[in-house]
């Protein structure tokens, strides 16, 4: 797929997705979406890539949803507006081409792309992120801040609803008291406020951003299983949203009982002879009875 909204690159392992808009402060677009979408399918196949880092071009991380589209739309955000959609059709209709071009929230649809993928994701804010550009980190396992960074909830100041499925994330993250404040206010915030709410676990200079960011992808990959890593990530995000800690007794049962028949054997065998381990298993075969990757 040709890059319009994007830039990738990839070093030692880890994959950039640079949100490459500068002149419009990386404003989300439709465009902008469906590449995003195919990045993130693309990685989880890709056995060369061990995690991702998303950052922006320019002075911006991203200021939200493209407000002055050029392609002569009445409505922004690329919503058929003929459509008169209800809770039963997104229920019965959620993958109809026709739902999913004209209804569905694109930034929801990022988000779960993101929630699917199967590599640590960090995101490297170095500068504004507002509107999409605050809610699409969320999916995201680890945020850095650059000190020129700000985020801001800033739906409500134009007549619409958080997006991106952050009503369910923002919450598990900050607490539901501040991230009712931070929505119900649209009040920008800075990296500090975010760094003490948890919103962001470094705040660093813009310089240091990036190598902040590989730093820690190297740490969270460097001699580890690709297959554990993968399963880790979705088993702390679909667990803890689970109805009672027995759904995730059996999911980490087939975990484990699956990683300990090939990599976990060489993990315990590099242990006890005290070298580095040669993990076999790749994040693109995972264990077929987890109903996450049917």
């Amino acid at each position: 797929m040709t890059q319009r909204t994007l830039t990738l690159s990839d070093d030692a392992g880890i994959r950039t997705i640079t949100l490459n808009r500068p002149d419009r402060l990386n404003a989300f677009t439709v465009d902008m979406a469906r590449e995003l979408i195919d990045a993130f399918h693309s990685v989880s196949g890709d056995d060369a890539i061990r995690a991702v880092i998303v950052t922006g071009a320019g002075r911006a991380f991203c200021a939200g949803m493209e407000l002055a589209p050029d392609d002569g739309r009445d409505n922004v955000f690329g919503l058929d507006q003929s459509q008169q959609p209800t809770m039963r059709d997104l229920d019965e209709r959620y993958d109809d081409p026709e739902i999913v071009r004209g209804v569905l929230d694109t930034g929801g649809r990022v988000t779960l792309a993101i929630f699917d993928c199967r590599k640590p994701v960090i995101a490297a804010v170095n500068g504004a992120a507002v509107g999409v550009g605050a809610t699409m980190p969320l999916a995201m396992d680890f945020r850095i801040a650059s000190t020129a960074a700000r985020f801001g909830f800033v739906f409500g100041k134009i007549g619409i609803v958080p997006d991106a499925c952050s009503s369910w994330f923002l919450p598990k993250i900050v607490g539901l008291p501040k991230a009712l404040e931070w929505t119900y206010t649209a009040e920008l915030i800075d990296p500090d406020t975010a760094l003490a709410a948890g919103l962001v676990g470094a705040v660093v200079s813009p310089d240091k951003l990036l190598e902040e960011a590989h730093r820690l992808a190297h740490r969270v990959t460097t001699d580890r299983s690709p297959v554990s890593v993968a399963l880790i990530r979705q088993m702390m995000w679909r667990n803890s949203g689970a109805d009672h800690p027995r759904q995730a007794h059996k999911v980490e049962t087939l975990g484990i009982f699956h990683c300990s028949q090939v990599d976990g054997k060489e993990g315990v065998a590099a242990f006890r002879e005290k070298r580095r381990p040669q993990f076999r298993e790749v994040a693109s075969k995972m264990p077929p009875f987890y109903p996450w990757w049917t």
